[in-house]
């Protein structure tokens, strides 16, 4: 058989859609040029990669995820609060480095990433998503050189990853 097929076909590469790193936090500040441009008390990083592709749906799924995520513990200590339930916040920040694959050699290709455009877009749709969920939303600065602060709560990090829409 043929080198990258199988039984049923050629093997084709999965197409990598919105990915974001969801950190549970008691508190998160990011800073662009030594000036906080967003702060939460506890609530949720989220670190924000879109991919090439992507669009509303992509970004509605994302939304409503990040806003029903159950990481936050309820009396009995399990697992079981959303970030509203918490009365937490979100600081959302822009990160293309979370689409990039390192499958070959040592430099990453940022090939799946979405065009800063597009990107922008997309971002700023997801925070308007959970604005419209009523939930307070600080954010990071597009396409800028940031620095992150944060304390993990548990630590809790979930990696999420919205399907492709066809």
């Amino acid at each position: 058989m043929p080198a990258g097929a199988c039984r049923r076909g050629p093997v084709r590469a999965i197409q990598a859609g919105m990915r974001a790193v969801v950190q549970r936090v008691s508190r998160a500040a990011v800073r662009v040029e030594g000036r906080t441009v967003g702060e939460i008390g506890p609530g949720l990083l989220v670190l924000l990669g879109v991919a090439a592709g992507d669009g509303e749906p992509e970004a509605r799924w994302m939304a409503d995820k990040l806003g029903a995520l159950r990481i936050f513990e309820d009396r009995e200590g399990k697992m079981n609060l959303s970030v509203a339930d918490a009365r937490g916040g979100l600081l959302v920040v822009s990160q293309f480095t979370l689409l990039a694959d390192t499958r070959k050699g040592n430099r990453p290709s940022f090939v799946d990433a979405a065009p800063p455009e597009p990107a922008s877009a997309l971002y700023e749709k997801v925070c308007a998503l959970l604005r419209e969920k009523e939930l307070p939303v600080a954010q990071g600065v597009f396409r800028a050189h940031m620095e992150v602060d944060l304390v993990n709560d548990g630590p809790v990090t979930i990696v999420l990853d919205s399907p492709k829409a066809p």
